[in-house]
């Protein structure tokens, strides 16, 4: 285990005393997927291990590759875990017109996404295992995004004030671009973020 940072709650909720039992960890470099887990009121630990390689089939529908990277990213933590361990592993992507798109490498790869996605409704997939060494549960949740028209002059003052290089798409729901230019979600709006918080728990009571 790496980068242990400990995130630990004030009241633990009585309908998760399952987890009682397990050291919990969030596998995930992303602050959003940290705040989002810590609403659940649960303590747990946040690692990281670099290196992990996070390919996929060509072939594979663009819809199941979040969950598919998820269980990878929990394959490189099985050989370090304890059985009093639990490790959650996530990631998030963007589909539309059934184009991947992942975290831009630079601003203006970041740009060509948003006025890629102006307009339009696109899907957002976020993959989740839940691992512990003698049992797994994964799953995905999909929430559809719509875009109104977003001007260059938009996309450029989103970009360069915010810099969403950390994130599929190129955008935060969250912030200001999800504000002025988001015009209809369905599904689960924390999903969007990166973390469907509401599966998950329904997941976590059943361990």
């Amino acid at each position: 285990m790496h980068d242990a940072q400990l995130s630990i709650t004030d009241t633990y909720p009585q309908m998760l005393n399952n987890l009682a039992k397990y050291k919990i960890y969030l596998a995930s470099k992303s602050p959003r997927r940290r705040e989002l887990l810590q609403q659940l009121r649960i303590p747990f630990n946040v690692i990281t291990i670099g290196g992990i390689d996070e390919s996929f089939p060509p072939t594979m529908p663009a819809l199941d590759v979040p969950q598919y990277i998820s269980t990878i990213k929990a394959d490189a933590f099985m050989k370090t875990i304890d059985d009093n361990e639990l490790v959650i592993t996530a990631d998030t992507m963007v589909v539309c017109e059934d184009r991947i798109l992942g975290k831009p490498k630079d601003s203006d790869e970041a740009k060509s996404m948003l006025r890629f996605l102006s307009g339009k409704t696109h899907k957002v997939a976020t993959g989740v295992t839940i691992s512990t060494l003698d049992k797994r549960t994964s799953f995905t949740t999909v929430t559809s995004v719509t875009f109104a028209e977003i001007t260059d002059e938009e996309i450029n003052y989103y970009v360069e004030n915010f810099m969403p290089l950390d994130k599929a798409g190129a955008y935060g729901i969250q912030e200001w671009i999800g504000v002025v230019a988001i015009s209809g979600i369905e599904g689960s709006y924390y999903n969007v973020m990166g973390l469907p918080v509401h599966r998950l728990f329904q997941e976590l009571k059943l361990l």
